[in-house]
């Protein structure tokens, strides 16, 4: 599903654990590319569906495992690469417009999977600084990355607040865990 403008409607995925650190996942297929859990919005799907089936998908996670603190009030957009544009698809997607979610995981750790009946998106998980992503995600989405994090920071600390929590910039430690990468602030 591609809109008169060649964007595909989509959903990004902040998932915070009780620590105030967020998901990042690293795709399969090598290069060392991670980047929060994201999905397309399927025919007859609001965004809120679209959340819960890609959350399911990506990370194994159910509904009752989390919960929805806030989410972006409309669309923010990312252009593709022109080395990543399909010339031959009709219609042309230029990029993505997506609704993000910042969720709070209510959950243990354990709960998280990354195969889930379909191919894997993800090869290795770990918990980060709020903030890290941004130095880290591809070029190309690091502006919608930047402009979903802000309008979702004041929800983010609030949810920090609540549980004590406070993590500053840092960079974290790296630690396994359940077979799956984790970084976790200390």
């Amino acid at each position: 599903m591609i809109d008169a403008d060649g964007f595909r409607p989509n959903v990004g995925i902040i998932l915070a654990n009780q620590k105030g650190q967020v998901l990042w996942a690293r795709r399969v297929g090598g290069q060392d590319a991670w980047q929060f859990p994201q999905g397309g919005i399927q025919q007859g799907e609001d965004a809120e569906q679209a959340l819960f089936r890609e959350l399911y998908e990506e990370v194994g996670l159910k509904k009752k495992d989390v919960k929805i603190v806030a989410r972006t009030r409309g669309w923010l957009r990312y252009r593709l690469p022109q080395r990543l544009l399909r010339h031959g698809s009709n219609p042309l997607c230029i990029g993505q417009k997506q609704k993000w979610f910042l969720l709070q995981l209510q959950s243990d750790d354990s709960a998280i999977s990354l195969v889930n009946g379909g191919p894997a998106e993800f090869d290795h998980w770990r918990w980060v600084s709020y903030w890290y992503p941004l130095d880290q995600v591809v070029s190309f989405k690091r502006d919608v990355y930047r402009r979903a994090m802000k309008e979702l920071a004041m929800a983010h600390a609030a949810l920090e607040a609540r549980h004590g929590h406070g993590q500053g910039q840092g960079q974290g430690q790296v630690e396994e865990a359940r077979g799956y990468d984790r970084v976790a602030d200390r």
